[in-house]
């Protein structure tokens, strides 16, 4: 069955929708320049309506390690996201100090941009394949911008992943199927708004995913 990550809950219907989807992971956003960003406070008392459920994970952009362990001190993450130009180095770093399985996003466009997984591939437990930002974006997620699906279809990827990257309830089960993907990540694609969850969207895109 697909994996499906819905990213940048920030409020408890968005939570709660996602509960009762069926999600298999949460993303909790810790980049202040993101309309979804909580504080370590707020995603703790999000997490806290249910025990349990889909695995907490949390996204950082190139973090210092006092912002992972303030996060961490207030509330406990099952995956840590890696969504900026953190080199393998500081993957592999990261993963060793926190003891948490991590996961990195890469932006692709074309296939060249494919040959980054084999150096990433020793030190992180997961990938994100999500497209490149669009000229004059100011987020390096979350942009509703998609890649050619079919750039990976029938490539072995080194470790397990999820596909992001303009996803929507209309589209999934298609990209699934173009890409080969395992797992789907949506953040914009769930959205009545900026940074806003709609519970319907939520409903409708994991029932999609998960299409036979």
């Amino acid at each position: 069955m697909t994996l499906v990550k819905i990213c940048g809950v920030s409020d408890p219907a968005g939570f709660d929708a996602a509960l009762a989807a069926g999600a298999d992971m949460l993303g909790f956003v810790f980049y202040p320049p993101s309309p979804r960003a909580l504080t370590p406070a707020a995603a703790a008392a999000l997490s806290s309506r249910a025990e349990g459920g889909p695995l907490r994970v949390g996204l950082f952009v190139d973090p210092e390690d006092a912002l992972i362990e303030a996060v961490l001190a207030a509330l406990p993450l099952g995956l840590i996201q890696l969504h900026g130009a953190e080199d393998p180095a500081r993957c592999a770093a990261i993963r060793a100090r926190f003891g948490l399985p991590v996961m990195k996003a890469l932006g692709i466009a074309e296939p060249a941009d494919l040959m980054a997984l084999a150096d990433y591939a020793p030190a992180v437990d997961r990938f994100l394949l999500d497209a490149k930002p669009p000229p004059g974006a100011t987020l390096p997620g979350g942009n509703a911008a998609a890649f050619d699906w079919r750039l990976t279809a029938g490539r072995a990827i080194p470790r397990p992943w999820l596909l992001a990257g303009g996803l929507t309830p209309d589209t999934v089960a298609e990209a699934i199927r173009q890409s080969g993907a395992p797992g789907v990540d949506v953040s914009s694609g769930v959205e009545r708004a900026r940074g806003v969850k709609d519970p319907a969207r939520i409903a409708a895109f994991v029932a999609a995913a998960r299409l036979p």
